[in-house]
């Protein structure tokens, strides 16, 4: 992930205070080489879940098929809590991505540093990725 996409999705995060917020994080397909960050509202208006309209995530995805590209991933923020998937983010993710195409990247507000973590959630099973800058 590019150091200015990192930047810009804490950013995001921060900026949704009190609220949680969300995005998305777009790429080339079958990559997992994140080109940009797409912030999106949380249509929940909520410090406690998040949900991307259906007319925004679309938006998105046309964009980035009009540049070849797809969307790799959901980003959102965790404003008390540790970037660790809760219970209502697994049921989310399995519920619209039973096949765990997508990547889940959480930002944890709960201390002063923010902290961001990737995780594929399948059936329910939580799996870590790892997460690389790059310039």
């Amino acid at each position: 992930m590019p150091r200015d996409c990192y930047f810009a999705l804490v950013a995001h995060a921060l900026d949704g205070l009190p609220d949680e917020a969300c995005g998305l994080i777009v790429g080339r397909f079958g990559s997992d080489v994140v080109d940009r960050f797409v912030p999106l509202r949380n249509a929940a208006a909520s410090s406690k879940i998040y949900e991307i309209d259906p007319a925004d995530w679309a938006a998105a995805e046309d964009a980035a098929d009009r540049e070849k590209l797809a969307i790799l991933g959901v980003v959102h923020s965790h404003t008390h809590t540790s970037a660790y998937p809760s219970p209502t983010d697994v049921r989310q993710a399995s519920m619209t991505d039973p096949f765990g195409v997508l990547r889940y990247l959480i930002v944890s507000l709960k201390h002063p540093e923010p902290s961001l973590r990737s995780f594929r959630i399948v059936d329910e099973a939580i799996t870590e990725e790892p997460i690389t800058l790059r310039a």
